[in-house]
């Protein structure tokens, strides 16, 4: 998928040793860095050359009013967009007054990285002027995971053959959102958009100015520049401060105005004397602080930063990711490729939401604009597992942030006529920033997707105290509005409950009845709800009593929450022998994936919904994914089955897809089918495969790639707070292993085709941790290891799906039974043993 001449195989770097301007956005993207607050596009330091020139902060966004050519009562708004914030990357060089143009300098030696183990983007370059003069350029950068608010650029310039004045012209550029105010000159990105026509995956621009210049300044080596965003009000300080190391005579200049200030080394450089420029860059924004508080707290990060040095700075950050990458490592030893590709992406979520601290991970991280900046139920169900078991504390951000929006939710369930809270499907600020509803507010599974990762966070870490004082919150809230908006339905004697109007995550069908992804989501957040409610009534009385009195509870709502939940109605097809997406959707004529020419891919690109929304077809595989996360809802047989059926309809067009195609693959049987999707999902930005890597990189698919991993080949489940494995190696892999965190323990987890071993590491907070491997139960204490012998893989099928659910071979074979279902979670205490009646198996055709 890559070309390895330009980008050759490293297991710990990701290594450019060409440059091209054909994919000059999908570089910047790939070779990005930050740190969950603030983040840098790879963008060269000269400045000049950029598809899209970026500097982004987390939930620094303006706001802007939602025109609709026909408005409705209960449309969203107002919109947000992430902005593109002052730039501090540029650090242009000259020598004999000729400017090094990446694009069309004489280079004899090129090689830029971005290296895993310490997040630094590096480059060094061998540059022939027009005159002769050999000049080596070396740079590196980064974004410190340690104090979130710093950056370090660092340029290093050597003329190895004669003397030679040398410039280096450091600036910080208010690009208002893309356009170089300074130059005039719009920047490729936008060229691109506006010749391209619609595209609702990218970012929303603003024609009016954004940035209202505020306090700015310079003194000696400092420059200072701060704004207030036009209409949202936030305010943002940059300060930048210089740093210059060579034996060879320099001096300094400076230049200012609102919206770019530089500072200018002039250096009489002798041969093979370098020069090296340093700048250290401090960003800090808020919702409503003054920008002049906010240059104060810049200038104290830089003079920390300036008082240890830079060298101290990028010795902190590769202390800090080593510590990282010895909870968060996935190795698959005897593939690079794979290895090389899975660090990346491990990294990546790192960048997204390691020091979001408060805010939440935006879609693309702060590596690009593309969806502007929004937060999505991605985080939710794709990068939260990984943080859950690597980084728990990074997973509590998250969710603090969309505890922090439950008053801006509550509002929006109060104007859709229900109780509780509406968590929005797009948003930065808590408020619904998505204009076209029946794929946005109509998503009302968001409510469940983040009650699951709730619970699931929970369940890994026994973080009981956060959910007693402000996660339970969030499940009585979301289980309200599910308890409003279903209604009761007879049928045959039996009662049953259906939501109705809704849009699952497959946005190729939209507001339909009894989607089976939300109802067995919803299911789950109302037995939940229930579930804590009552163990926090028993086992933590003031807590239950706060929460009582801060949510008003009434005493049979969770009475009410149980009986909705065990009778919610999932839709079942006697006839077809699957689950119906929803209520209707067998009834529809199927499309001609096969036949559809790739230029006419992604549909939402090239068919009207209408068109779209009258097949069978899917963006992204709905029932297959409700059965990855509820899994022991369905039996083997049903899971299988509905692979079978969904697997040929699906077009893939979301980036999401793949990685539970991949996860599903592997547990039904297609294992190379599961290697398949797997390399798709895990390569599809680093080789652009969805052709939109240079709005920035996919961060649920790169969480998605620990996932594939873990519980795809791993076979790692935890159902119900039990940790269980059902490994499913691929073929030619000798092995897998993995760390987990487990409730305060670390556990190493190595696979082969022999056996899985699982140690537990001394020091965690429990002695010992129970698991199980397919359906055998063990415990493992700290400080040992238990290994488990595998007889085989399980059973494989040679083929793949075909259209209408037909098998195209004959492989087949029995597959392991269940455990029985149970959904309640252990929460305070131990687990409760009240059984349950789940309505399972009602019929639809």
């Amino acid at each position: 998928m890559i070309d390895r001449d330009r980008y050759p195989t490293d297991p710990w770097r990701l290594v450019e040793t060409r440059f091209s301007e054909e994919d000059l956005g999908v570089s910047e993207t790939i070779f990005a860095t930050g740190n969950g607050y603030l983040g840098m596009r790879g963008n060269f330091p000269e400045g000049r050359h950029a598809h899209e020139h970026g500097t982004f902060i987390n939930g620094f966004h303006e706001t802007w009013p939602i025109r609709h050519a026909e408005n409705a009562y209960g449309f969203a708004e107002v919109g947000q967009t992430i902005v593109n914030v002052p730039d501090a990357k540029t650090m242009r060089v000259y020598v004999d007054d000729e400017p090094m143009s990446i694009d069309i300098a004489e280079l004899v030696e090129y090689e830029r990285s971005l290296d895993f183990r310490d997040a630094t983007h590096a480059r060094r370059i061998r540059w022939i002027t027009p005159s002769g003069k050999d000049v080596l350029l070396e740079s590196r950068s980064m974004v410190s995971f340690e104090d979130r608010h710093l950056a370090v650029l660092q340029m290093t310039v050597t003329v190895l053959n004669d003397d030679a004045p040398v410039v280096v012209n450091c600036q910080l550029i208010n690009r208002q959102d893309g356009e170089d105010v300074y130059s005039g000159r719009p920047p490729a990105a936008r060229k691109a958009q506006e010749a391209g026509g619609f595209d609702p995956r990218k970012t929303d621009r603003i024609a009016e100015r954004v940035l209202v210049p505020q306090e700015y300044w310079q003194d000696g080596t400092r420059s200072a520049l701060s704004y207030r965003t036009a209409s949202s009000g936030m305010s943002i300080a940059v300060v930048a401060d210089h740093v210059v190391e060579t034996e060879n005579e320099f001096e300094t200049r400076n230049l200012l105005d609102p919206d770019i200030a530089k500072n200018v080394v002039r250096v009489n450089a002798r041969a093979g004397v370098p020069v090296t420029v340093t700048k250290l860059v401090s960003y800090h924004t808020s919702r409503g602080v003054p920008a002049t508080e906010l240059i104060d707290r810049a200038r104290r990060t830089l003079d920390r930063a300036g008082a240890a040095g830079p060298d101290a700075a990028f010795a902190r950050q590769r202390a800090w990711l080593d510590e990282f990458w010895e909870r968060s490592d996935v190795r698959i030893p005897g593939h690079d490729s794979y290895q090389q590709a899975t660090r990346w992406s491990l990294l990546q979520v790192a960048m997204a939401s390691a020091r979001a601290d408060g805010w939440g991970v935006p879609a693309k991280g702060m590596t690009g604009s593309g969806y502007s900046g929004h937060y999505f139920w991605d985080t939710d169900i794709y990068v939260l597992p990984f943080l859950d078991f690597t980084s728990p504390w990074w997973a509590r951000n998250a969710l603090r942030m969309r505890t922090g929006m439950l008053p801006a939710a509550r509002r929006r369930a109060q104007q859709m006529s229900e109780a509780g809270a509406l968590i929005p499907w797009r948003t930065i600020n808590g408020e619904e920033a998505s204009a076209y509803y029946a794929a946005g507010t109509a998503q009302y599974h968001i409510n469940a997707d983040v009650a699951y990762a709730l619970v699931k966070y929970v369940e890994a870490t026994d973080d009981v105290e956060f959910l007693a004082r402000e996660g339970i919150d969030l499940l009585v809230e979301t289980a309200r509005l599910w308890s409003t908006l279903g209604f009761w339905r007879t049928r045959g004697g039996a009662d049953s409950f259906h939501i109705h109007g809704v849009t699952g995550p497959d946005e190729y069908t939209t507001v339909v009845n009894d989607n089976l992804f939300t109802n067995v989501m919803a299911r789950f957040n109302l037995r939940a709800a229930a579930s804590v409610v009552r163990q926090m009534a028993e086992r933590a009385p003031a807590a239950y009593r706060a929460m009582v009195e801060r949510l008003s509870l009434h005493a049979d709502e969770p009475e009410r929450w149980e009986r909705q939940g065990n009778a919610m109605f999932i839709p079942y097809s006697d006839e077809a022998g699957i689950h119906p997406q929803d209520s209707l959707f067998l009834k529809k004529e199927v499309w001609d994936l096969e036949n559809t020419p790739p230029e006419q891919r992604p549909l939402l690109l090239h068919f009207h919904p209408l068109v779209i929304y009258r097949f069978q077809v899917l963006k992204q595989a709905d029932v297959v994914l409700a059965q990855f996360l509820q899994g022991r809802h369905f039996t083997a047989a049903e899971k299988r089955a509905d692979f079978d059926y969904y697997d040929p309809l699906t077009t893939g067009d979301s980036t999401l897809s793949g990685v539970v195609q991949s996860i599903m693959a592997a547990e039904v049987g297609y294992q190379d089918l599961a290697l398949t999707y797997f390399e798709h999902s895990l390569f599809v930005d680093l080789a652009d495969l969805h052709r939109n890597a240079s709005d920035g990189v996919h961060i649920a698919a790169a969480g998605g790639a620990w996932t594939m991993l873990v519980s795809g080949f791993g076979g790692m489940r935890d159902h119900d707070g039990t940790l269980s494995f059902d490994p499913r190696l691929p073929a030619d892999w000798p092995e897998l292993s993995f760390p987990l965190t487990w409730r305060g323990t670390r556990l190493d987890v190595r696979l082969t085709r022999e056996e899985i071993a699982v140690t537990a590491r001394a020091g965690g907070r429990t002695e010992e941790v129970p698991f199980s491997v397919r359906g055998r139960e063990l415990t493992v204490r700290t400080g040992e290891s238990v290994a488990v012998p595998l007889a085989d893989q399980g059973p494989r099928l040679a083929g793949r799906p075909a259209p209408h659910g037909r098998l195209t071979d004959d492989g087949g074979g029995s597959e392991p039974t269940l455990p029985p279902a149970t959904d309640l979670i252990p929460v305070i205490g131990q687990q409760s043993d009240t059984s349950q009646s789940g309505a399972l198996g009602e019929s639809t055709s």
